[in-house]
């Protein structure tokens, strides 16, 4: 087990009180309030961490994804994190931003990847997925980001018909995209 949180430490043994106990002597790290890790586990992420451990659904996306896909060269100062719209937003204490995506596409290029020095999984969107979103969202990471996004997918050998398949399944995504391609390509 990766963390651990009060309801879990049954499992481990510990009643909630002794999980803090355990937590003040050194034997686990406190993540985030209510999310523990034995101190001796490897480095990890703890934004991540955080982020699958309140929401089991939680995906990588915007920013944060076209960062780790090295599409743009910004460095997010949050994670951005989608989880279907219609949920609870959980509360964090890492630098999370929480979007709401529709429900209906949430799973649309979706997949999961490791969380280094974890055994725990952690969504993450497709780099067209990304980008659709970019310009999808233009309004709130601002459009440079989309532009920058599409010119280094298009550098690296993306297909613009496997981009434009995709904006086509989601709201406000195809016709700034599709202007961007045109003025690109």
């Amino acid at each position: 087990m990766d963390t651990l949180t009060p309801r879990e430490a049954g499992q481990a043994g510990l009643s909630r009180s002794g999980l803090q106990r355990a937590a003040h002597r050194g034997k686990y790290q406190r993540i985030a309030r209510g999310i523990y890790r034995d101190a001796d586990a490897p480095e990890a992420n703890w934004d991540w961490l955080e982020a699958t451990t309140r929401r089991a659904d939680a995906t990588i996306c915007l920013t944060s994804a076209l960062a780790h896909h090295e599409l743009i060269d910004d460095i997010p100062t949050a994670l951005d994190i989608a989880i279907p719209r219609g949920t609870r937003i959980p509360t964090s204490e890492g630098s999370i931003n929480w979007h709401a995506f529709a429900a209906d596409t949430f799973a649309l290029g979706r997949t999961t990847i490791s969380i280094s020095g974890t055994e725990q999984t952690i969504g993450l969107y497709s780099p067209e997925r990304c980008i659709a979103d970019a310009f999808r969202l233009r309004g709130e990471i601002g459009y440079e980001t989309g532009i920058e996004a599409l010119r280094e997918w298009l550098r690296r050998g993306g297909k613009p018909a496997t981009l434009a398949a995709l904006a086509l399944q989601l709201p406000r995504a195809r016709k700034p995209l599709m202007d961007a391609l045109a003025v690109l390509t």
